[in-house]
């Protein structure tokens, strides 16, 4: 028998691609694997329930037991939109364990939540995923974007992740995710301050140790300069700016599948 492995990331895209394969090859081994990283939004838990049980396969559940800001100091380095240690450790390595200890490559596929506007990862995702087989069920026809499939999951009785209602464009790590950009961290000091005060005493106390390091970077003088979450706050606070100095244009990339820089640490 095939066996499917979907990553369930907690996002609406990941059920989309569970709803498909589910319809199209049925539930006998479909896997919906589930890695926590102890540091999501509560209603995520909710919806990873309704949405399973929509789908008819509970969540397997993998974890490192860390978090991102714990996995940040473990390894002196503070993840950012380039490199991110919490993706790897926290998400790429307990999955790829749990395929090693579980499943015959040969007859095991995996699925990803991608959809049709990231089509440009596909190469780099199967080229990490090997010797699995690796799909994107959204990345074909018919083309749904995440309003139409959020459309579709209330159609079937399920409230989507309220994190897509707050303004996110991902639902990972509760709005405080490192590959976030200015935009979002600005959303999230307005939705969440006591996650985004917590995350900025991290980020200060990281410094500390580590010198001018920050999980933002700006452009100054054509140079890239790092952008702590302090100085950010500081900008949007200031009543003597009616534009604060920062980029509403920089949302970062909150998806924890692999980059064409993790490629080199994609093995275990």
């Amino acid at each position: 028998m095939s066996t499917h492995v979907v990553m369930w990331s907690g996002g609406i895209t990941s059920w989309a691609a569970a709803r498909r394969i589910a319809d199209t090859h049925g539930t006998d081994g479909l896997v919906l694997l589930f890695a926590d990283t102890k540091a999501e939004d509560p209603d995520l838990y909710r919806w990873n329930r309704d949405a399973s049980a929509d789908i008819g396969v509970e969540l397997t559940v993998v974890s490192d037991g860390r978090t991102p800001t714990q996995v940040n100091a473990d390894e002196k380095w503070l993840g950012n939109s380039r490199i991110a240690p919490c993706s790897k450790l926290l998400k790429q390595r307990p999955c790829r364990r749990w395929l090693q200890e579980h499943t015959n490559p040969a007859t095991t596929t995996v699925h990803v939540g991608i959809d049709w506007t990231e089509m440009h990862r596909i190469a780099a995702i199967e080229r990490a995923y090997q010797p699995w087989t690796a799909s994107a069920p959204l990345c074909e026809p018919p083309y749904v974007d995440k309003r139409g499939w959020m459309d579709e999951a209330r159609r079937r009785g399920l409230t989507p992740p309220r994190m897509y209602d707050l303004g996110y464009p991902h639902n990972n790590c509760g709005g405080v995710c490192v590959r976030a950009g200015q935009a979002q961290w600005a959303l999230t000091l307005r939705q969440f301050p006591d996650r985004y005060a917590k995350a900025e005493q991290a980020e200060e106390e990281f410094r500390g140790e580590h010198g001018d390091v920050a999980h933002l970077t700006e452009i100054r003088g054509g140079i890239k300069h790092p952008l702590p979450l302090a100085v950010l706050r500081r900008r949007i606070e200031d009543r003597d700016h009616a534009q604060p100095r920062i980029d509403f244009d920089d949302w970062g990339g909150c998806g924890c599948l692999p980059t064409e820089t993790e490629l080199e640490g994609a093995t275990p």
